[in-house]
């Protein structure tokens, strides 16, 4: 990166020639001596060279440096501790990082991560014999030079025998996914051992493009290095017991570094000469491999929508939440994106191919609306939904959320093709929410829930010009727009009855009146339309009412208000039914927990019920005869819809994921966080296939996540901060394109 203009033109003698980075304790620079020689020179940043404990802190670092020797650490040539800018020059290594090897270019081949394991090793040998330990060994902090790592950055290191610290009360320095757990507990009691535990997440990250612990928030992934256990997906054979017991919680329990060079030595590859695999490490010298790929298949229709259940008449109950109270100083870890599938065939093999001339883009919908409308405003958090939601159709992509106007966007490029005119978005500070109902018939259905007071509305538009076909004013006091074939029911007039109306003209087609003393919701199961309705009288009754049926009478299904339904399966209704405590009353909350399913002859009433194997919780999609259940902390479940026994259980990195997505054609159940992290799992055995770097900051999390889409071949998400963008399922580590 070249100098800014603020920045000094040389340091203690060392001319200064470009940027290398910077992070919140300095600046490291490329500098040249006066011989020739370049060398890393990192220097504090002036509003910190007046803090003794940072001053403190650097002298420590230098210490710690000046006592450390070896073939595989950065030696520091020249330092001033006591300079107006306290500063340090170490050996300049060229080479990329392996977090930017990993995020260019993807896990290592057996035949390179052999080098990296027993040279890092080797560097933590010599580091620990001369009484340091690192305690911050991570992929940023481990340079690949062409004979082999270098580990650099002793800037939070200390005396093996020394226990203090130079952090303030409370406060822990490090990177969340690769402290260990002592680190994060009492960092008092860090010793070497804590260096294997960072060396066994670094060695899985170089493996699979992931860290063991991985979370969209460093807090999570803090509460995941200390409690839970390490997902290795994708790490087989010796090297995944090897990695297991790097990872113990007991810091007695793991491996000292003679016995894990020994064992790594016995199993990891050794370089064939000639070999390509086992090239350098750069970057610049690994070729990238572009696979085959079969021929575009059709996006299959998608499954029912799914939601997080809502009973059909929530009773009073409370749902506890555990909160990780963490005061740290942390710094959050590089991004990760790279396949893991390493069962069988390459997971290259599943994808379908998106169109021709297609790549990966980015864009945001935070813009002029155009026609006299303001910029929309970001929402806060607490606000109606937050980020943009997305709709595909036909190639295209059709968005809307708070603040922003219905736009469509082109699917190939990510260019907006219209934008829809004003209709009050921004009244003062205040801003209207758009949600996009569905895309069909030529048909963008959007509804309009503005500020204050205002009545809600549904809109037409068409889908080739954004011209308006149509709105009406909406009445939910008492039920919801609901959307089934070629037909949109709203609520109208005094909320008392339910209007169903073609979506592409408005025009009515029937009209039915809502139950009595009841509230209601509207689901679409078994190509049929349902009310769930809960009496307002009788808290423990629920009504299920088919709407407007084609011959014959209604239906009417008598089902506990513990019951939502969810969709249909082998030709009966599907309700989960939510826990009760030992009062009867529902327990509700973000994570409102399930304990059964409930199956119901739409026919006949008859009921079923099957307990589920433990009480799941998070969002839940119906599919394929599969429920699958996401928790916040990124666990998903997939539990058999005809015997309620879970089928597999995996940990994933995303953090309050959204609803998933069940692609058939490829096998893959997709997920996304609010963070914009995407991942794929395999649909039979549960195996984690990749996962993105998330592109949003940590309090995303704030927000409810979006599904991920389905756009001929390629898969589309958003983020909060208004950000569209689309992803190559086979190749989701390629960077897109701004739209």
């Amino acid at each position: 990166m070249p100098l800014h203009s603020e920045d000094p033109k040389s340091i203690g003698g060392y001319r200064l020639l470009d940027r290398l980075g910077a992070g919140g304790m300095g600046v490291v620079y490329r500098a040249r001596a006066r011989s020739g020689r370049d060398v890393a020179i990192k220097v504090v940043h002036a509003q910190y060279a007046a803090d003794g404990v940072f001053r403190a802190r650097f002298r420590q670092e230098i210490a710690a440096v000046r006592k450390v020797s070896g073939a595989f650490t950065a030696p520091v040539l020249d330092a001033d501790p006591e300079a107006p800018r306290p500063w340090m020059a170490t050996q300049y290594v060229p080479g990329p990082s392996l977090a930017g090897r990993i995020r260019d270019r993807g896990a290592l081949p057996d035949a390179e991560l052999r080098g990296l394991a027993l040279g890092l090793v080797e560097a933590l040998r010599d580091i620990h014999r001369a009484g340091v330990v690192h305690r911050d060994l991570k992929p940023a902090n481990v340079l690949l030079a062409e004979d082999g790592p270098r580990v650099i950055d002793f800037g939070i290191s200390r005396a093996a025998e020394n226990h203090q610290t130079l952090t303030e009360t409370g406060q822990m320095i490090g990177t969340p996914p690769f402290m260990s757990p002592e680190q994060l507990v009492d960092a008092r009691t860090v010793g070497p051992a804590s260096d294997v535990f960072s060396l066994g997440a670094l060695l899985v990250y170089s493996v699979t493009g992931r860290g063991p612990f991985d979370a969209d928030s460093p807090y999570l992934t803090a509460y995941r290095v200390v409690h839970d256990e390490p997902v290795l997906t994708g790490v087989d054979g010796p090297l995944r017991g090897l990695l297991e017991r790097c990872l113990s919680k007991e810091p007695a329990d793991r491996p000292g570094l003679d016995e894990l060079a020994r064992e790594l030595a016995d199993f990891l590859p050794e370089p064939a000469d000639g070999d390509p695999a086992t090239m350098p490490l750069r970057a610049d010298r690994i070729p990238a491999a572009v696979p085959d790929r079969p021929a575009t298949v059709a996006d299959p229709p998608g499954p029912a929508r799914p939601r997080r259940i809502r009973p059909l008449l929530a009773a009073t109950g409370t749902v506890g939440a555990a909160v990780l109270g963490l005061t740290a100083y942390l710094t959050l870890g590089p991004g990760w994106a790279q396949s893991a599938d390493r069962e069988g065939a390459s997971a290259n093999s599943r994808w379908a191919a998106p169109p021709a001339g297609w790549k990966p883009w980015q864009t945001t919908v935070y813009e002029t609306a155009g026609r006299g409308v303001r910029k929309a405003q970001q929402p806060q958090p607490g606000g109606l939904r937050g980020g943009p939601g997305c709709r595909t159709y036909e190639g295209a992509v059709y968005c809307a959320g708070d603040g922003i106007l219905p736009v469509r966007l082109d699917g190939r490029t990510g260019a907006t093709v219209w934008r829809a005119g004003p209709a009050a978005a921004v009244t003062g500070d205040e801003f209207s929410t758009f949600e996009i109902l569905t895309v069909r018939d030529d048909t963008v259905l959007v509804q309009q829930e503005p500020p204050g007071e205002s009545a809600t509305r549904v809109f037409a538009f068409d889908t080739g010009t954004g011209d308006r076909l149509w709105d009406r004013a909406v009445n939910d006091e008492r039920a919801e727009v609901a959307v089934s074939g070629d037909v949109v029911v709203i609520p109208e007039g005094d909320g008392t009855s339910l209007t169903a109306r073609a979506i592409r003209t408005g025009a009515s087609r029937w009209t039915e009146r809502l139950p009595a003393k009841h509230l209601c919701g509207i689901k679409e199961a078994a190509g049929t339309l349902w009310l769930e309705c809960g009496s307002e009288e009788e808290p423990q009754a629920g009504l299920v009412k088919e709407l407007h049926p084609a011959d014959g009478p209604a239906r009417r299904l008598s089902v506990p208000s513990k019951a939502g339904l969810l969709g249909a399966f082998d030709g009966r209704l599907l309700f989960l039914d939510l826990t009760q405590d030992e009062d009867g009353n529902i327990l509700m909350g973000e994570d409102q927990p399930y304990a059964a399913i409930r199956l119901v002859d739409p026919g006949t009433g008859a009921q079923s019920t099957t307990k589920l194997a433990e009480e799941y919780e998070g969002e839940v999609t119906l599919a394929d005869g599969t429920l699958w259940f996401a928790t916040a902390s990124g666990r998903v479940t997939a539990v058999s819809a005809r015997t309620g026994r879970p089928l597999w259980q995996t940990s994933t990195s995303l953090e309050q994921p959204g609803e998933a997505t069940y692609d058939p054609r490829t096998r893959a159940v997709y997920l996304a966080s609010a963070s914009g992290r995407v991942g794929a799992l395999d649909t039979k055995k549960g195996t984690l296939l990749w996962e993105t770097q998330p592109r949003a900051q940590s309090n995303a999390t704030d927000w409810d996540a979006t599904p991920v889409r389905l756009l001929e071949g390629a898969l589309m998400a958003t983020t909060p901060g208004g950000s569209v963008f689309t992803l190559d399922p086979a190749h989701p580590e390629r960077k897109p394109r701004s739209g």
